[in-house]
């Protein structure tokens, strides 16, 4: 497996950490200090409970050096590996109260991302053997698009524009508002910025000619079945990077890769992964060195 992306800088995530567990803590964690003693010191292990790819290591980490600086936290595997259930992600020593109190945001960060890098390495192990392109959408959880884009990268997967201000992407509501898709479509490129594509998103064959007649060439077909994307493929014959969205799903997007798109986006990937079963479990009579 080719190495993970690198993860964003700790400038761009960790003030989520901080409100998490900001959010969590609140005022102290009443559970653990009213039953663990205040200098006990034990081994933990954060394990996979089900096949994964591994994503956020480095996230759960700088949990518990918030919560608590004396935790040693050891990664076992890191992010983009393929684990089995029961594998044993990280492994945890030094104080119990602090080992306790950041357990819950650890692993729903850990949770989370590598349930999004799972999902993405099934769709894109699906469209292996094509020259098509798994890609992601701005439909993330508001305030971690940054993990949650680098989650979908550590999957395989690729990043579509990160914001409204990094890409341009124009859609049904542009059109209508512009006055169809030949007028949006010339606006777009007559004031486009530096370094900035245009893509457009079609509805049909029709539009998608169109487009590519007032100067587009990167188009987004949307919502099409696998045999009108076909055709698509087959009239524009390479005048446009193309682009399929919207009703992708494990069971088709095979069909619509070998269509010949380049690119495949979907939003699934960070709307509606679902959570990996990963947890922590203390090692009975673990004492830390």
């Amino acid at each position: 497996m080719t190495r993970a992306p690198a993860l964003p800088p700790q400038d761009r995530w960790l003030d989520l950490v901080g409100r998490a567990l900001a959010e969590d803590i609140g005022p102290g964690d009443v559970t653990t200090a009213l039953t663990v003693p205040e200098h006990a010191e034990g081994l933990a292990q954060i394990e996979a409970r089900e096949a994964l790819v591994v994503c956020g290591v480095p996230v759960a980490e700088a949990v518990f050096r918030h919560v608590d600086p004396a935790v040693r936290f050891e990664p076992r595997h890191r992010d983009g590996d393929t684990v089995e259930a029961g594998a044993v992600i990280a492994s945890l020593s030094g104080p119990l109260r602090g080992i306790f109190t950041g357990e819950r945001t650890a692993l729903n960060f850990l949770g989370r991302l590598c349930g999004i890098a799972s999902c993405t390495r099934r769709f894109v192990e699906a469209v292996a053997g094509t020259e098509t392109a798994i890609v992601d959408t701005r439909k993330t959880l508001p305030g971690w698009r940054v993990l949650d884009k680098y989650a979908v990268a550590v999957g395989g997967g690729v990043n579509h524009r990160f914001g409204l201000y990094d890409g341009i992407l124009l859609k049904d509501n542009h059109l209508a508002a512009a006055g169809g898709v030949v007028p949006a479509v010339k606006a777009a490129l007559a004031g486009t910025p530096a370094g900035l594509r245009v893509q457009v998103e079609v509805q049909d064959e029709d539009e998608a000619e169109a487009a590519c007649e007032a100067g587009a060439d990167f188009l987004l077909l949307d919502n099409m079945s696998p045999e009108q994307t076909e055709r698509v493929v087959q009239r524009l014959a390479g005048r446009a990077l193309l682009e399929t969205s919207g009703g992708v799903t494990l069971e088709n997007v095979t069909a619509y890769a070998r269509a010949g798109v380049q690119r495949i986006s979907i939003g699934a990937l960070t709307h509606s992964a679902p959570c990996a079963d990963v947890a922590l479990e203390v090692v009975p009579g673990g004492v830390a060195g």
